[in-house]
C-alpha cells in the first residue's frame, strides 16, 4: 500500500467520523458530559492502528565485487498502538498531556543491486515505548463536538531489537508529533478519534558492523547511510 492511499484512507475515516457526530448534533441539542473540560486533571486511555516507515539514505557505495545496493520501504504494514492519557487543564482552550504508549508494528525492506536487479528482502519486528509530552489546543464547543489541534515531542525506546540482521538501530530515537482530532462527548465519557502524524529527529542507523556473524549481510549494513523514523496513526481516545 502507498503512504500516499494510507493518509487518504485515515482522513476519509476521520472526516467521516466528525461528519456524523456534527449531524448527530442538529437533532440532539442538550450537552452531554457539559464539564468535563473543565476538570484540573483528568485520566484515559487510548487504542490505535499506525503505519511505520523509514526515510532512507543510500551510500552508493561498491562492494568489493563492484555491486551497488540500494534500500527502500517498499510497502506498509498495520501496527497497534495502546496507552494512556494523563492531561492538565491550563485554560479554556489550552491542555497539556503525557500519553505514554506501545507501539507493535513491522517495518518491511527490500534492498536491490543497481546492474543486476537482484532482490533481498527483510521484515523487521518494530516494538518500541513512546513516552510524548503534547500541547492540545482546543477550538469552540458546537453541541457535542469539539476539533482540536496536538503539537508535541516524544523520545522512544525499542523493545528487543536485533543485532545480526541485513540493518542495525539504535535504541533510542526521538521527535514532533503532529495531531488533529475531534472531542466526541457521549453520556459517560469523552470519544476523540485523533490523525497524528510522527517524525523522527534522530538518525536511527547503527552503522557498526563488529556484530556481524553472516558477513553476506555486510553488503546490506553498507548500502544505508542514515535514516529517520515516521509514522502515521489513526488514534481513539477514551477520556
Amino acid at each position: 500500500m502507498k503512504i500516499k492511499n494510507i493518509y487518504t484512507t485515515l482522513l476519509i475515516l476521520l472526516s467521516g467520523m466528525m461528519a456524523l457526530s456534527a449531524n448527530a448534533q442538529s437533532y440532539h441539542q442538550v450537552q452531554n458530559l457539559p464539564y468535563a473540560d473543565q476538570k484540573l486533571y483528568h485520566l484515559g486511555f487510548y487504542v490505535g492502528i499506525h503505519t511505520q516507515d523509514l526515510v532512507m539514505k543510500n551510500t552508493g557505495t561498491p562492494t568489493s565485487t563492484g555491486e551497488v545496493w540500494f534500500a527502500d520501504v517498499p510497502s506498509y504494514s498495520p501496527g497497534f498502538s495502546v496507552g494512556f492519557i494523563a492531561d492538565r487543564y491550563i485554560n479554556q482552550y489550552l491542555n497539556v498531556r503525557f500519553s505514554p504508549g506501545l507501539h507493535f508494528g513491522e517495518k518491511k525492506f527490500a534492498y536491490r543491486e543497481q546492474s543486476t536487479g537482484e532482490k533481498y528482502e527483510k521484515a523487521y519486528r518494530s516494538n518500541y515505548i513512546t513516552a510524548p509530552l503534547h500541547i492540545k489546543f482546543s477550538g469552540g464547543r458546537i453541541h457535542n463536538a469539539r476539533p482540536y489541534f496536538l503539537f508535541g515531542g516524544y523520545g522512544s525506546w525499542a523493545l528487543g531489537n536485533k543485532k545480526d540482521e541485513a540493518i542495525r538501530f539504535e535504541n533510542m530515537d526521538y521527535g514532533l508529533d503532529f495531531g488533529i482530532g475531534c472531542n466526541i462527548y457521549l453520556k459517560m465519557f469523552k470519544l476523540c478519534p485523533e490523525l497524528r502524524f510522527s517524525l523522527g529527529l534522530a538518525d536511527v542507523v547503527n552503522q557498526d558492523t563488529s556484530d556481524l556473524t553472516d558477513m553476506d549481510m555486510l553488503k546490506y549494513r553498507n548500502a544505508v547511510k542514515s535514516g529517520k523514523t515516521r509514522m502515521i496513526s489513526l488514534i481513539f481516545n477514551f477520556e
